[in-house]
């Protein structure tokens, strides 16, 4: 069930017509600060939307069939999936419910119904919001026949998203260069999925790692176990898209 390269090339040949290019910027002050002989940043959050997730969401879209599309769809987002999503929607004319927590950034929420999505906000109290959120996501797909898509845990979600990675690499190439170490934000894994296989497919020299905040760390304690394990309850954290507790 692993994305292939030609899966992977073949998801960025029809994002790449609809996302943004987002420069590959040289960082002297990261270069000095790590002693790194160079330092680039890709700045997704250049992307349409604010981030990567408009890859990812315009490819599923794409794979819906004729009568899916015409139903539309429902996820739960705290805001960078729920405004990709929305976005792509939009654009390909799919009608778009997201479900969100009532506490998710009010900047995130607007430009999601800017961009002509239904917006569904819950109250979680105790719990962790993604799971109220996700609750809700699958009762309103139940009961309206939308199809419900995850944000993360999603084979073609996670083959758009690799586009990043492609795009990365081709920046790379242009400049003559190769990437000794890749940095890659976690929060559900979609991301660092899709990019974790562009580059282990095109440049498996290049250590991988991932950077998750602190008390947020699913990935790190999933993979130290070999299963999946989700995070116990803490506190908040700044990185607000990087709070999925379990990836």
């Amino acid at each position: 069930m692993i994305p292939s390269l030609e899966h992977l090339q073949r998801a960025y040949a029809v994002t790449r017509v609809a996302t943004q290019v987002t420069p590959l910027l040289e960082s002297a002050a990261l270069a000095k600060a790590s002693g790194a002989a160079c330092v680039f940043v890709k700045p997704e959050s250049l992307q349409w939307a604010g981030s990567f997730k408009a890859r990812g969401a315009y490819w599923r879209l794409k794979q819906l069939s004729p009568e899916e599309a015409k139903r539309g769809v429902v996820a739960y987002s705290s805001g960078n999936f729920a405004q990709g999503l929305a976005a792509a929607g939009e654009a390909l004319g799919i009608p778009v419910t997201i479900v969100m927590p009532v506490d998710a950034p009010a900047a995130k929420r607007e430009a999601t119904a800017g961009y002509g999505a239904r917006v569904v906000l819950t109250e979680h109290g105790e719990r962790a919001r993604e799971e109220v959120a996700a609750e809700k996501a699958r009762s309103i797909a139940g009961e309206e026949g939308l199809t419900l898509l995850h944000p993360f845990d999603d084979r073609e979600i996670v083959a758009g998203q690799a586009g990043a990675g492609l795009e990365a690499l081709e920046q790379l190439d242009a400049r003559g260069a190769a990437a000794d170490i890749l940095l890659c934000p976690v929060g559900g894994g979609g991301l660092i999925g899709g990019v974790a296989l562009a580059f282990h497919h095109l440049s498996p020299k290049t250590r991988i790692v991932a950077v998750e905040p602190e008390g947020f760390d699913g990935m790190g304690r999933s993979l130290a176990r070999g299963a999946i394990e989700a995070t116990p309850m803490g506190p908040s954290t700044i990185c607000d898209g990087l709070m999925a507790r379990r990836p």
